[in-house]
């Protein structure tokens, strides 16, 4: 696993059932909201500073995702993607980075082809039965329930900068 994961420069994630439990909640006014885990999110920033950028490839389209895209600084986003391989290969040529410099993490049916072909592919722990072949790695943790976190934590430490990234926080 060290392999794949010391030359990741950029990190793709999935929303609904990644950086989310996958539920999508509307009030009575028809807007939407989305719970997102606090602890993904402050992976996020490491893998961050540690310099992997992040991005986001999702099949669906909200104001919710483009709001916490820009709280955590990601850049590249991606929405109403039924087809996330076209996207996925527009970001490889934009970013000038092969399969290998790219991490993905995914859920269902519709991420396949990405994780196919990046570098290191990850699924959460509730992630469909049909995903789970197509991974290197399956988190412990559930979608929006800190699987993004366990990703970003698993990267830093293979990349063996985990040390550098964490020390101002046992000062």
């Amino acid at each position: 696993m060290t392999d794949r994961l010391k030359n990741i420069r950029l990190l793709l994630l999935d929303v609904d059932g990644v950086m989310t439990d996958g539920r999508i909640i509307f009030d009575s006014n028809g807007i939407e909201s989305k719970f997102f885990n606090v602890k993904d999110g402050h992976g996020i920033k490491m893998v961050q500073r540690a310099g992997v950028e992040v991005g986001i490839i999702s099949g669906r389209e909200s104001k919710v995702v483009v709001n916490r895209a820009a709280e955590l600084g990601i850049g590249i986003v991606y929405q109403k993607c039924l087809d996330k391989l076209t996207p996925y290969l527009k970001i490889l040529e934009t970013t000038g980075l092969d399969h290998a410099q790219v991490a993905f993490v995914g859920d269902d049916v519709i991420d396949i082809p990405v994780m196919r072909r990046a570098g290191f592919a990850a699924a959460p722990a509730d992630a469909v039965a049909e995903v789970i072949p197509h991974a290197h790695f399956v988190t412990q943790n559930r979608g929006g329930w800190g699987a993004v976190r366990e990703v970003c934590d698993l990267l830093l430490k293979e990349q063996g900068v985990w040390d550098e990234i964490t020390e101002r926080y046992y000062k």
